[in-house]
């Protein structure tokens, strides 16, 4: 009996070694050498299952990340019948997040379709229209639907009773990099919520404004899902590409940086930028496709 849980074991770790894949992960740990703060890394290749994990379970702020979750949550309500995707919204000033919010500039009483401000909350990182449809959905909603789900540390933590204490650490929401990647592989799968729902989403996801990091890195007639999210000390994207030679996701979060300027050559967003590209030549040897333009004329930056 006990030898034959040994070899069970002993079976089980290598399949569980050999879904490492131990180049790419010295390639990637190399390329994070020396920066100046903590980094989180996980990839996923999808047709091979090969991984890599840098610090992939460790929590970091999601910053704007956490809008898919609201969205997954927005999208449970729509399925159960309790929201309805083409309903009008009544806007109110009050929800106005400020000065640069697209929503913003709506006139108190306008009306808008549910369908457009999940678009803009995804598409555009709108913060009007994030926090109007987490307070339609509520946090608790999300949370629960996240945890129903298999996430054990992914969650909303601003506006959310009982999580003060770790919004203070985290901000609006908290991950791994390896929990955001399972989230858009459940999307991509057609298993967060439902099928179309899902279809529904990875469309979303797919027609990203903010394409100036990783997503600069992949051909543009490639289609990649993405989100994006950054705060002062915190620079975080995930995206799924959907490659000639297979499908693979990553997610590289970083946290405690010590450049914390919002311009494009910021260490955070360079680090984004390299790894993106890495990981694309990577998994698309033969490709000879390269970035056209290497300064930032055409790119929908912040830079002023």
């Amino acid at each position: 009996m006990k030898l034959k849980l040994f070899i069970i074991l002993l079976f089980a770790n290598t399949i569980a070694f050999a879904q490492t894949d131990s180049k790419l992960t010295k390639q990637l740990t190399e390329l994070t050498r020396g920066f100046n703060g903590q980094v989180g890394i996980y990839v996923q290749n999808l047709k091979t299952g090969k991984t890599v994990e840098i610090n992939a379970d460790t929590l970091f702020p999601t910053a704007s990340m956490i809008k898919v979750s609201i969205l997954c949550g927005l999208m449970d309500k729509i399925q159960k019948g309790e929201l309805n995707y083409h309903q009008k919204l009544v806007y109110r000033d009050s929800l106005s997040m400020g000065r640069g919010e697209i929503l913003g500039g709506e006139m108190d009483g306008d009306t808008i379709q549910l369908s457009k401000v999940a678009m803009l909350m995804i598409t555009m990182s709108d913060n009007t229209a994030s926090l109007w449809l987490q307070r339609l959905v509520t946090g608790e909603y999300i949370n629960n639907w996240l945890q129903q789900n298999g996430f054990a540390n992914m969650r909303v933590n601003s506006r959310v009773k009982g999580r003060e204490k770790i919004r203070s650490i985290y901000g609006w929401g908290v991950t791994t990099p390896r929990e955001m990647c399972k989230l858009f592989t459940m999307i991509r799968n057609g298993e967060a919520v439902g099928p179309v729902a899902s279809e529904r989403m990875y469309r979303n996801l797919s027609h990203i404004y903010w394409d100036d990091n990783a997503l600069s890195q992949i051909p543009p007639y490639v289609q990649a899902a993405s989100k994006q999210g950054f705060v002062d000390e915190s620079r975080s994207e995930t995206v799924l590409v959907n490659a000639p030679h297979g499908d693979y996701v990553f997610s590289i979060i970083t946290n405690h940086q010590k450049d914390q300027s919002y311009k494009h050559d910021n260490e955070g967003f360079t680090l984004i930028r390299k790894v993106s590209e890495l990981l694309w030549h990577y998994y698309e040897p033969d490709s000879k496709w390269e970035q056209k333009a290497k300064d930032t004329k055409f790119m929908n930056t912040d830079d002023e």
